[in-house]
């Protein structure tokens, strides 16, 4: 690390490359919030509020007030002050045509989602939305995937709201830009940092031989685990209708539940709570292809679920500590049951083989790697997708928290497209309850709402299923998934 910039990790510096003007990556989320103390005398929300409470925490967060800056003749990106920060630049105010309905929040959510962030300012942005019916406002918030993933997410969200209803703001501490360095310093610091690679590669080796000697076993599984995530990578997943180009356009939905029923099932059926989501999943993606005239037993269908590797020491910094499962889903079982045996039995060979960490493994021999290579594969990445969704689910708190005393109803969350993925699913527990985001492509899944259907009657079927009365048959499961070809 130098005084005045930061290199961003292979794997951060990877969602940068990948990027493309129609597949914007940042993370994003839209929050509902009772107006409660932030309601105005018009009826309005207090933005300028809102605003005065993100000055005075910025000191917490400060990658928030820098920018990217790229090392010349390189394909590596660092992180600098931005002289010219303005938060007014990143803070917008707008309002729905009242009474606004959540349908039309839905709308404008997507239409944000899909702009691209200025590369040339910090990669953030908050929208204050009021004029939202039932007496509430929403926030939506969107920034770059290099400096945020799902658990730093939520590590901002304790930042800027708290577990208390208090409505005081502190005083914003001073904040000084440092100077950005030249790009000549930028250019020679990474020959610099070229030219003793083979001396640190020496010391990891060392490293690697005192692991080995303390804990061969554990250094063994690390090496297999990544072999196997290279050997399951290399399978480049079947075409199907979710799986086609997509283009510049969004939609978004959203879904919550109530997270007592699903802990019942897991507790009920077994598993874990993630197992519980993907078989939901399982029966929403079963009926999408059926409406689609798909069979679904002949389609084999990956998803990738993201793993944090985040240690509890790295709690609240930015950047990426993210690993992945890759997850085939039982689109030929029709017993929900059936599919939660297979999923649980997959999610624990998973565990046990160490996939996560041989992930880590890989992305860490990336910061290796040469930059022209590294951009070389983010850019092409997505021509080899190993998988056909992502489905990530992070755990958010389980108390209420407020922004200046406005208590926070729900949080969606979403998980960007890359080509060739035109549906993600993004999820966070908070309070209680299930938050379920969907960010889909505007023209491959126009039917999106049938989709959201299909993931409450998918987690009905299940509930049902977890304590059949004892008059149901065998006959009964397959029936359902008869109605579901029927579209009902």
């Amino acid at each position: 690390m130098n005084a005045t910039y930061e290199r961003l990790t292979a794997l951060d510096s990877s969602f940068l490359l990948l990027e493309k003007p129609h597949t914007p990556l940042h993370v994003a989320s839209v929050m509902i919030c009772e107006a409660g103390p932030l309601r105005t005398a018009d009826g309005g929300i207090d933005a300028a509020r809102i605003q005065a409470h993100v000055l005075a925490e910025l000191h917490r967060i400060p990658r928030y007030r820098q920018k990217i800056s790229w090392v010349p003749l390189s394909w590596r990106p660092v992180w600098i002050d931005d002289e010219s920060f303005h938060l007014d630049y990143h803070i917008r105010h707008t309002s729905l045509p009242r009474p606004g309905s959540d349908a039309q929040l839905k709308r404008l959510a997507a239409r944000i989602m899909e702009q691209p962030l200025d590369p040339f300012r910090p990669l953030w942005e908050m929208w204050i939305v009021e004029g939202l019916e039932g007496d509430r406002f929403a926030t939506i918030s969107k920034a770059h995937h290099c400096m945020i993933d799902g658990i730093s997410g939520v590590d901002l969200m304790r930042i800027l709201l708290g577990p208390t209803p208090e409505t005081g703001t502190a005083e914003p501490a001073r904040w000084l830009p440092r100077a950005a360095p030249a790009g000549f310093r930028l250019w020679l610091d990474e020959m610099t940092r070229r030219a003793t690679l083979p001396l640190r590669l020496v010391d990891g080796l060392r490293a690697l031989a005192d692991e080995a000697t303390e804990a061969r076993r554990e250094v063994v599984s690390r090496v297999r685990a990544a072999v196997e995530l290279v050997a399951g990578s290399l399978q480049i997943a079947p075409s199907t209708p979710l799986n086609q180009p997509v283009g510049a356009r969004r939609r978004f939905d959203w879904l919550d539940m109530d997270l007592s029923r699903l802990r019942t099932l897991r507790r009920t059926l077994g598993g874990s709570l993630n197992d519980v989501v993907l078989t939901i999943v399982t029966g929403a993606v079963q009926r999408f292809l059926e409406r689609r005239h798909v069979n679904p037993a002949g389609v084999p269908f990956r998803v990738m679920a993201p793993v944090s590797v985040r240690a509890s020491n790295q709690r609240g910094a930015l950047g990426n500590q993210v690993s992945a499962w890759l997850i085939d889903l039982p689109l030929d079982e029709v017993d929900p049951r059936a599919q939660l045996r297979r999923i649980s039995a997959r999610t624990a060979e998973l565990k046990n083989s160490g996939q996560a960490v041989g992930a880590r493994v890989l992305t860490e021999m990336a910061e290796w790697s040469s930059s022209t290579l590294l951009a070389l594969g983010a850019r092409n990445v997505s021509r080899l997708l190993p998988f056909n969704m992502i489905v990530t689910n992070v755990p958010g708190p389980q108390f209420p928290i407020y922004m200046q005393g406005a208590r926070l109803l729900q949080a969606f969350p979403l998980v960007p497209l890359v080509d060739n993925l035109g549906l993600g699913i993004a999820l966070m527990s908070y309070d209680g309850r299930l938050c379920w985001g969907f960010n889909a492509d505007y023209d491959l899944v126009p039917d999106l709402a049938a989709f959201v259907r299909g993931i409450q009657e998918s987690f009905e079927d299940l509930e049902r299923l977890a304590a059949p009365p004892a008059s149901l048959a065998p006959h009964a499961v397959a029936s359902l998934h008869v109605a579901r070809g029927a579209g009902i």
